[in-house]
């Protein structure tokens, strides 16, 4: 069985998730085009990362572009807004902890010796 999408501000979110509460999952598809950002904040954390597109993320004082491939995490009671560029429509995976919950990374690359 698979979760229905939800479609809302033109902005389609496919739940990845069964259970509620806790870490949720959502893949997140945004069509082209050149929304005002309209930076918001509330409890959690997010972890973001493009599957193919170009994200505009708005964090803070910070204004970036991350295309496919790259991946962002954050407090979301920073003030925060992510949309397309305007170039095209912009795929992306949500991982979202709504108390606050982070991502565990349990391993990572051994240093390389040069």
């Amino acid at each position: 069985m698979r979760a229905k999408p939800i479609t809302r501000h033109g902005r389609t979110y496919w739940p990845l998730t069964r259970q509620p509460g806790g870490l949720q999952a959502f893949k997140v598809v945004i069509p082209q085009g050149t929304e005002e950002p309209e930076p918001r904040t509330h409890e959690g954390y997010e972890w973001l990362y493009v599957l193919s597109g170009r994200l505009r993320l708005v964090l803070g004082e910070h204004d970036v572009v991350l295309t496919a491939g790259e991946a962002a995490e954050f407090d979301t009671r920073v003030p925060h807004w992510f949309g397309s560029t305007g170039q095209g429509p912009v795929e992306f995976l949500s991982l979202f902890g709504p108390q606050g919950e982070r991502m565990h990374v349990r391993a990572r690359p051994a240093a390389r010796s040069g």
